[in-house]
C-alpha cells in the first residue's frame, strides 16, 4: 500500500529527494531557496507626500522629491556646487575651529560633540565661506550646514560671517549667505549671543558702501541667526516651505497668550507678510541668484560712481 500511495516522484515540493525539476535544473536538492534582498537606502518614503521614491532619482533632482517638490536639505558642498561656477570657489578662514571655553558638560561634553560633528560632516564648523563666481560674476558666499550641531551660531560661525562680510566690503563685492540654523550655540553661552551684534555691525558697514547683500533662507532658519544677519539682506529669498522664525510656537503662544495662525512660521506665510521678497524653487535658484548678482553689481557700481562724483 505504501508503494501505491507514496508517489514521491510526483511531489510538487521543491528541494525534496523526488523533485525532478531540481535534478534537471542542476540545483542541489538540499540547497534552500534564497530570498532576494533590496539594498538598504535604495528606496525611501517622502516625508511630505508619503510616496515611495528612488533615492538616486531624488538626489539627481537636487534633493527635491520628484513627485511633490518637497525640498530636502543640501550639504554645504552640494550648495556651493549649485551656486558657483565649477572650480571658482576659494574657501577663506577654513582652519578656524571652536573651542570649549566654558568647559561645558552634559550628557556629552562640548568637545565630544564638536569631534562627532567634524567626523560626520568633514567640516571644521557650521559654515563654509569663500569667494567665487556665478556665471562670471564675482561675489562672496557663505553656506551654513545644519548637520554640524544644527548649524548653531557660536564664536567661529560669527567670526567667519563677520570676516566674510569685511572681505566683501574691502573688495567691493556683492555678498550672499545661505542660512540654515537652530539658533545660538548653547554650549558657548553669552559668547554665542554676542555674535548677533558683531555680524550685524559688519553688515551695516557693508551697506554703507552701497554693496548688495542677498540672504537665501533654507529649512530651518531660526532664533539668533534669524534675529541677526539672516534678516538684514537687501534681498531676502527662501526655498519653498522653509521653517523660518525666532522662538518655537509653544514659547510664542505661552508668552503672548495669543492664537497663532496656521503655518505662521513658513516661508509662504512670511512672504505674504513682507519679511521675504521671493520664494524660489531650488531648480531655479542658480539662475535667479546669478540674475540678481548681475543687476545688483551694476547698481552698486553706479552708486559708487555717484559717491565719487559727489565727493569731488
Amino acid at each position: 500500500m505504501a508503494l501505491l500511495f507514496g508517489k514521491s516522484k510526483y511531489s510538487t515540493l521543491s528541494g525534496t529527494p523526488g523533485d525532478s525539476s531540481s535534478h534537471h535544473s542542476g540545483l542541489s536538492a538540499a540547497e534552500p531557496l534564497k530570498k532576494k534582498e533590496i539594498p538598504e537606502g535604495l528606496w525611501e518614503k517622502c516625508k511630505k507626500c508619503g510616496e515611495m521614491n528612488f533615492t538616486k532619482k531624488r538626489e539627481e533632482n537636487l534633493n527635491v522629491c520628484p513627485r511633490c517638490g518637497c525640498h530636502y536639505p543640501l550639504t554645504a558642498q552640494q550648495r556651493i556646487a549649485l551656486l558657483t561656477d565649477e572650480g571658482t570657489f576659494k574657501e577663506v578662514d577654513a582652519l578656524l575651529e571652536s573651542v570649549d571655553t566654558l568647559k561645558f558638560e552634559g550628557v556629552a561634553s562640548y568637545t565630544e560633540k564638536l569631534g562627532a560633528s567634524k567626523a560626520k560632516t568633514g567640516l571644521k564648523d557650521a559654515i563654509v565661506c569663500g569667494l567665487a563666481r556665478l556665471k562670471g560674476v564675482p561675489y562672496a558666499l557663505g553656506v551654513m550646514d545644519f548637520r554640524f550641531l544644527g548649524a548653531s551660531m557660536g564664536a567661529v560661525v560669527g567670526e567667519k560671517v563677520t570676516r566674510l562680510v569685511e572681505l566683501a566690503t574691502a573688495r567691493k563685492l556683492p555678498l550672499a549667505i545661505v542660512t540654515a540654523s537652530g539658533g545660538a550655540r548653547m554650549y558657548e553661552g553669552m559668547i554665542s549671543l554676542m555674535q548677533m551684534a558683531k555680524t550685524s555691525g559688519a553688515l551695516e558697514r557693508h551697506q554703507e558702501e552701497g554693496l548688495p547683500y542677498i540672504v537665501i533662507m533654507t529649512h530651518p532658519t531660526t532664533a539668533g541667526v534669524t534675529a541677526s544677519f539672516a534678516s538684514l539682506g537687501d534681498l531676502i529669498v527662501a526655498e519653498p516651505e522653509a521653517l523660518i522664525g525666532f522662538a518655537g510656537p509653544r514659547v510664542i503662544k505661552d508668552t503672548t497668550q495669543a492664537h497663532l495662525p496656521e503655518g505662521f512660521q513658513t516661508a509662504e506665510f512670511l512672504l505674504k507678510k513682507g519679511l521675504i521678497d521671493r520664494i524660489i524653487d531650488r531648480k531655479n535658484l542658480r539662475d535667479e541668484l546669478a540674475l540678481c548678482l548681475e543687476y545688483f553689481t551694476f547698481g552698486a557700481t553706479s552708486k559708487g560712481d555717484l559717491k565719487k562724483k559727489a565727493s569731488k
